[in-house]
């Protein structure tokens, strides 16, 4: 199955790329956005909710004999690890079988494992379907960051993917606020209280999972693997959807592109054009993925610590802190992501890794000198992560752009599972002693290094950064199957126009334009 010889079925010449890309903002977008986009917010809620819940996990009478540390420690990294082998695996089985099969069958995973969660009556079960859970939450990152860059117009796509890989923070909040009314005592009993904060991720899933029903295939992945036909089909039903909803006809299509069909792209191809025909977009993708891991790591990973033994936080506080923290963290995206869209990607990727960096040395140095309170503190975190989380929602914005069509699910999943790796394995490693110490200058070391790898990677972005906005995918970069390349297109160039470039769309999203 890994071979290196594709089977090709055919030439096609297809404006879908260049159609798709026209489509002014419709209610069908906004299906897309819910049914593929709302999946981070359960991924927030899922560790928020179980780092919240270890205490109570622990306690004589919860129902499972399991210790604090195992929860943070041996399930959580079991969650990580699920992730990274998740999104390797499903990214695979996405590039080859398609989207929507897939994203239908992460979801299903994630369901089955998180019930399964709930009704955990030893220590072994618990661990093995956290990690499954994990398994599914990585499967999902692949495929549906796949989908909705290939089902969303040019004009858009920057600000859709931002605030949608924002929306984890929502989730986070959710989890934080959740956990104190499911572990209220006076509410529940101390063995099922926990296990509602699970039942209610199961809940959710299946809310979404109705509503992906809907979800088509993406017809970039249809044309390309021998289902033109069907491409052509779908998105000629989604015009009619939206010229009925807007009430005007559509303008012509742009540049059309030919490409030689083929079924499967192997491990050997994929290799070859991620690391030696864009050997620059693959360093950017590293450096953006373990700058903003570290980062998050330096901040997230010891805060309870910090409020507590420096500014005598209680302990059962610390998620009312959290929640602010989360809140900002949401916010950026939110607010910031058009601007990727119109200032461009170079400036606004470079410029949120840069000033998260200096911020966080700024905070670094008033922490150290003492002249900050549990609050002010707070707000310190606060406006870093409101820069930071524009630009760590943008780095997989990027790796999902900046290759080709056959290889963006495995792109996505291998540097998802490389951030997920240096933000869940070493990142506690290179924190918990310094955040944990009680000294306050191993929490400013903490903050410098997150802080120096943040700016590093915003260096990086400065002069590698693919200028994205509003140019079609196969514009940035050229399909394999294509059977001539766009000039300009090759490597790590700023490519051609191979499929009509960005199309003139409406305005912002949810406008009637």
């Amino acid at each position: 199955m890994s071979s290196d010889h594709a089977a090709t079925t055919g030439t096609i010449t297809t404006k879908v790329p260049a159609r798709l890309d026209r489509l002014p903002w419709s209610r069908w977008h906004w299906m897309i956005v819910i049914g593929l986009g709302t999946v981070w917010i359960l991924d927030g809620l899922e560790v928020t909710v179980v780092g919240n819940i270890a205490s109570r996990l622990s306690e004589d009478g919860s129902g499972l004999p399991i210790t604090d540390a195992q929860v943070t420690g041996m399930a959580a990294a079991l969650y990580v690890a699920g992730g990274c082998c998740g999104a390797l695996f499903f990214g695979w089985l996405t590039d080859r079988y398609g989207r929507k099969k897939l994203f239908l069958v992460t979801l299903a995973v994630y369901l089955a494992a998180t019930a399964l969660t709930a009704v955990s009556f030893s220590v072994w079960w618990f661990f093995l379907f956290r990690f499954l859970t994990g398994f599914g939450i990585g499967g999902e990152y692949a495929a549906i960051n796949s989908a909705i860059d290939e089902l969303i117009p040019s004009k858009y796509r920057g600000r859709v993917d931002l605030i949608i890989n924002g929306s984890y923070w929502l989730g986070a909040m959710g989890g934080a606020l959740l956990s104190v009314v499911a572990l209220n005592t006076d509410l529940f009993p101390k063995d099922l209280g926990w296990r509602l904060t699970f039942a209610l991720g199961v809940v959710l899933g299946l809310v979404i999972l109705l509503v992906r029903r809907h979800v088509p295939e993406s017809p970039r992945w249809m044309f390309i693997h021998g289902r033109a036909e069907g491409a052509e089909e779908l998105v000629d039903d989604v015009e009619r959807q939206v010229e009925e909803e807007k009430g005007v006809r559509l303008p012509p299509a742009g540049t059309e592109i030919t490409i030689e069909q083929r079924r499967s792209v192997g491990f050997l191809e994929i290799g070859r054009t991620v690391f030696r025909k864009y050997p620059k977009r693959a360093t950017l993708g590293f450096a953006l993925f373990i700058g903003q891991a570290f980062l998050y790591n330096a901040i997230t990973f010891g805060f309870g610590s910090i409020l507590v033994k420096f500014f005598d936080v209680p302990s059962g506080n610390t998620g009312y802190f959290f929640a602010v923290i989360a809140f900002g963290n949401f916010l950026g995206p939110l607010l910031l992501g058009k601007l990727f869209d119109t200032w461009g990607r170079r400036p606004m990727i470079a410029g949120t890794y840069i000033l998260s960096g200096v911020l966080l040395f700024v905070t670094a140095w008033l922490f150290g000198a003492g002249l900050l309170t549990a609050t002010t503190m707070t707000a310190c975190w606060c406006v870093v992560l409101f820069f930071a989380s524009a630009g760590a929602s943008s780095a997989y914005l990027t790796v999902s752009e900046v290759f080709p069509m056959e290889t963006r699910a495995m792109s996505i999943a291998f540097f998802y599972a490389i951030g997920t790796a240096a933000g869940g394995i070493s990142g506690p490693l290179i924190f918990a002693d310094l955040t944990e110490s009680g000294v306050v200058g191993d929490a400013v070391i903490a903050f410098c290094v997150g802080a120096s790898l943040m700016v590093l990677a915003g260096l990086v972005a400065v002069f590698f950064a693919v200028p994205a906005e509003q140019r079609s995918l196969e514009d940035i970069a050229t399909p394999l199957s294509a059977r001539t390349a766009a000039p300009g297109s090759a490597g790590d160039g700023t490519g051609g126009n191979a499929a009509g470039g960005a199309a003139a769309g409406g305005g912002g999203i949810g406008s009637t334009g």
